[in-house]
């Protein structure tokens, strides 16, 4: 049953000025989400310092966003539904800063995590959303133009969040990495609210499926509890861990045989019938897990092992973001004329032959040579991501879009809080072993030479982690390798898709 909402009858129009505001507070809304994937990353160490807990425990502040990001984005549709997407915008904006004002007065690690969670819960509808608006107080002929606004938000603020974060980390502290968000957050809601409150969509009541919802926050959340706690637990050897386990493969396949058999589900599971979907969706969530989790554990590197402060850890990761954003307008037209598979078949190989390159790492590196296989790597990048998706969304039905998009972008997200977790107990596990291994092996001659066990472990140290940063990224290119394959498991798509609706 609909009902009107005010304002949503009345003229849809605005004047040039009113629709240029209108672009750079939607785009605004949209760098602030993305900002926030990336500006965590480089101040990790700062936050584990500052509230006294280790940096693998540091990097819950970054799964926990991604994760609880991730599971609200099937959700936008619906709360657009049932409140209207201007509103449903404006108030996911105002919880947005709201949240990140939290999160800069947290006191302990267990309330940064509960903030950031919330955080996330509201960001996730704003990609969407602010999309969605875009394209509806746009002309039609003016569209084009807006979305590229908006595009070029999503490419520069992965650059702009290392630089920022290491900088306001370095000179006014972590949480200022979070009360930036705040100021921009207000301003964008209350000003989208006067400008766009009468281009209010009616509202209906559609069904909600609350069990699959409930499923879903379930599994997820126990496999991510899981991944996050199991280094520091032992992994199986604890009852915890067991449990967790349990809970999340339960829990998948209740949600699984749900959502395949509600009529309304919250996630539309159907559209992985299409092999070209299916393909597309496994190469993504291969690759974007390779990518974040070696764009995480870069920082950590450099400011745990090689002296870096934050504020060069942020130079030194945001070269990445240079050449992508040079090179996504030719990729992008690349993607509409040619078969998108030999595209990203190369963006792999491209990431993949430039990590294996990083996995030769030296602890005595400068930071060019650091920054400069970064700097290689962002060629790949829309090699990568561009012509991926528009490979997914030519594989479904035209109808079948929406719901293909949001399930895309639920499951790379998903795919980088997860590569987060694995990466950062693989790099200390192998640290540790590492070097307990070079001890063993080295302390017969070097003790012998007058150095103590302590001066020995401490000149094995850095080694020990060297080695555990190249087996990492030695791991990260077999990912790429592999999910490079996989694309050719996908037919040629048979039409373009339209990804102006993509978030």
């Amino acid at each position: 049953m609909s009902s009107a909402v005010p304002g949503a009858d009345a003229p849809k129009t605005l004047a040039g000025g009113q629709l240029a505001v209108a672009a750079l507070l939607l785009a605004a809304a949209n760098f602030l989400v993305v900002l926030d994937t990336t500006i965590a990353n480089v101040s990790v160490p700062n936050i584990a310092g500052g509230l006294a807990v280790s940096s693998s425990q540091g990097t819950f502040v970054i799964t926990s966003y991604s994760v609880a990001e991730a599971v609200t984005v099937p959700l936008t549709g619906w709360l657009a539904g049932r409140f209207g997407t201007v509103r449903t915008f404006v108030t996911a904006m105002l919880g947005f800063g709201i949240c990140s004002a939290l999160c800069g007065f947290a006191q302990s690690l267990g309330m940064l995590v509960l903030f950031r969670v919330l955080q996330g819960l509201a960001g996730g509808p704003l990609m969407p959303l602010s999309q969605t608006l875009l394209l509806r107080v746009f002309p039609k002929e003016k569209a084009p133009a807006a979305m590229g606004i908006w595009a070029m938000t999503t490419l520069v603020a992965p650059i702009l969040g290392p630089i920022l974060g290491g900088t306001l980390c370095d000179n006014w502290g972590w949480p200022f990495i979070f009360y930036i968000n705040v100021p921009i957050a207000l301003i964008c809601a209350v000003a989208c609210w006067g400008l766009l409150k009468s281009f209010e969509t009616a509202t209906v009541r559609p069904r909600f499926d609350l069990v699959g919802l409930i499923l879903l926050i379930v599994w997820v959340g126990a496999l991510q509890i899981m991944l996050d706690e199991g280094k520091d637990l032992d992994w199986f050897s604890s009852s915890t861990i067991v449990a967790l386990a349990i809970v999340a493969v339960i829990g998948l396949a209740a949600f699984l045989i749900w959502e395949l058999t509600e009529a309304h589900p919250v996630v539309d599971l159907k559209v992985f019938r299409h092999r070209g979907f299916a393909m597309a969706v496994l190469t993504i969530s291969l690759g974007f897990g390779a990518f974040f989790g070696a764009t995480v554990l870069t920082p950590l590197w450099l400011q745990s092992n090689m002296g870096y402060t934050a504020t060069w850890a942020g130079y030194a990761t945001a070269a990445t973001g240079v050449l992508a954003v040079m090179a996504a307008p030719m990729v992008a037209n690349m993607s509409a004329k040619v078969d998108p598979r030999p595209l990203v078949f190369f963006g792999l190989m491209w990431l993949a032959g430039v990590t294996l390159y990083r996995s030769g790492s030296t602890p005595d590196m400068t930071y060019g040579q650091i920054s400069l296989p970064l700097l290689m790597q962002g060629l790949g990048m829309p090699f990568f991501f561009v012509p991926l998706t528009g490979l997914a969304l030519a594989s479904v039905n035209v109808e079948e879009t929406a719901s293909a998009a949001g399930l895309m972008n639920f499951l790379r997200t998903l795919s980088g809080a997860f590569a987060t977790s694995l990466v950062n107990t693989l790099w200390e596990d192998g640290a540790t072993r590492n070097r307990a291994e070079l001890v063993d092996l080295l302390r017969p001659g070097l003790i012998g030479d007058g150095l103590s066990i302590h001066q020995l472990d401490s000149l094995v140290q850095g080694q020990g982690v060297m080695l555990a940063t190249n087996q990492i990224f030695l791991g990260v290119a077999v990912a790429f390798a592999l999910s490079a394959l996989v694309i050719w498991l996908a037919p040629k798509p048979t039409r373009v898709a339209d990804t102006t609706g993509v978030h």
